[in-house]
């Protein structure tokens, strides 16, 4: 158990830099947090883009890319292509979004020829240090999957457990949220957790341990699954939210990231090499994070 994101991504400093293609690197936010990367000895970036737009943008932050590979695309839909192709072909480990919209970028991971596809969906997967819980947290899908079916919970749920796994969170405990604890068949959000749940008992979940539904108090309050009679692994011990939909894990992951004290670390799952996407409302410190944690299960 890892109770704050330094102490999880210490626990692997010897490592080996991965490398890192940055699509349309002529973004400054995105520059900035892969410069940071690259200065901890994280990384070793490609930037990819607009030659020009990038040496300028890299002067106005200090930093130095003499020694970093550029390949110079000016078309944005070609530097996508070139990005993931490094990755495709094994030249970098991490893809990362820079000046370029989510849908070209995914378009490009979800190429047939010379994408990484892998067989699996795609997905978020975001991991919390939250003051005043006792350990990381983490919480999906929030950005990939509006309204997953059970199948694709159940993609969402393998691609987040072997992520979980790959950096050192071993059998982590699940709560797979719906807005009460008890199975309604009204709620199909609860339906879905009671089979997840029960899929979970008979080993087709993966290395985890899974319970649901659950409300999202009981799954992170022992005082509150306490006060209402719920005995389980996972009651006040989550390690992993799994989702019912796109709004509720959106509105979480933006309430946490507005309202709370929080460091936030978050990648995109399923393809054959982690994606790194963040927003423009990001923090610099969540874009550094994100980095961090996708290079750690490269």
């Amino acid at each position: 158990m890892f109770s704050n994101l330094n102490e999880l991504f210490n626990k692997d400093k010897q490592s080996k830099k991965k490398k890192l293609a940055l699509a349309v690197a002529q973004d400054e936010h995105a520059l900035q947090a892969v410069q940071a990367a690259y200065l901890e000895n994280i990384i070793e970036p490609v930037l990819v883009g607009d030659s020009q737009e990038i040496t300028r943008i890299a002067n106005e932050i200090d930093f130095d890319i003499r020694q970093i590979e550029i390949i110079d695309k000016k078309n944005k839909t070609e530097a996508v292509e070139a990005a993931v192709r490094l990755v495709r072909n094994g030249d970098a480990q991490i893809l990362m979004k820079g000046n370029v919209a989510t849908a070209i970028l995914l378009k490009g991971v979800l190429n047939k020829e010379w994408g990484l596809r892998s067989g699996k969906i795609l997905s978020h997967f975001a991991l919390f240090e939250i003051e005043g819980y006792h350990k990381l947290l983490g919480i999906t899908d929030v950005a990939m999957n509006i309204a997953p079916d059970l199948e694709t919970k159940a993609g969402i749920l393998d691609n987040a457990v072997r992520y979980m796994n790959k950096i050192g969170i071993n059998r982590p405990k699940v709560a797979v949220i719906s807005a009460a604890e008890t199975v309604n068949s009204g709620m199909p959000s609860s339906v879905d957790a009671a089979i997840i749940a029960k899929m979970a008992d008979r080993k087709q979940a993966g290395n985890c341990i899974v319970d649901g539904p659950l409300a999202l108090d009981n799954a992170i309050s022992k005082e509150s699954a306490e006060h209402k009679g719920i005995e389980s692994e996972v009651a006040g011990e989550a390690d992993l939210l799994l989702m019912p939909n796109i709004e509720a894990g959106n509105v979480l992951y933006k309430s946490l990231s507005f309202f709370a004290d929080v460091k936030i670390a978050a990648v995109i799952l399923g393809a054959k090499a982690p994606v790194v996407l963040t927003s423009r409302s990001d923090s610099h410190e969540a874009k550094q994070n994100s980095i961090k944690l996708a290079a750690l299960g490269a």
